[in-house]
């Protein structure tokens, strides 16, 4: 989501037509709340991403960018196969956290883990927008 709003600040269009994403708030906050996430996941004390709330999080956030870059009139089915990608992935993903925060430390294994979903993010949301200049 943060990766989708900062591009909605440079004036690039989503596919899909989510109004939220027009809020100035709602940008802000996005990217807010991608910032504290990158610093939160490296604390001794933060929750495991498959609690109820951060899994809640995720299905939001994750139903809002799928919309977002899903074809325009095919955001539902965007934000479903969105959805139904980002709940099992985080289970996997933490498991493969686990193990590597077992190799080589939490703040080591978090700081790899949000250089590729930040690349991956920022690739995919490249790929998808287009200027509002174009």
């Amino acid at each position: 989501m943060a990766t989708i709003a900062a591009a909605r600040l440079a004036d690039r269009r989503t596919p899909g037509e989510v109004f939220l994403l027009d809020r100035p708030l709602f940008k802000y906050g996005a990217m807010a709340m991608g910032v504290g996430e990158l610093f939160g996941d490296k604390m001794k004390t933060a929750p495991d991403r498959t609690v109820f709330l951060g899994l809640l999080a995720r299905v939001m956030s994750a139903g809002i960018a799928g919309a977002a870059l899903a074809p325009r009139g095919r955001e539902g089915a965007g934000a479903a196969v969105a959805v139904a990608t980002a709940v099992p992935l985080a289970y996997l993903t933490l498991a493969g956290r686990k193990q590597a925060m077992a190799r080589i430390g939490q703040t080591r294994s978090g700081l790899i883990e949000d250089a590729l979903v930040i690349a991956a993010g920022m690739a995919v949301v490249a790929l998808s927008t287009r200027s509002n200049h174009d």
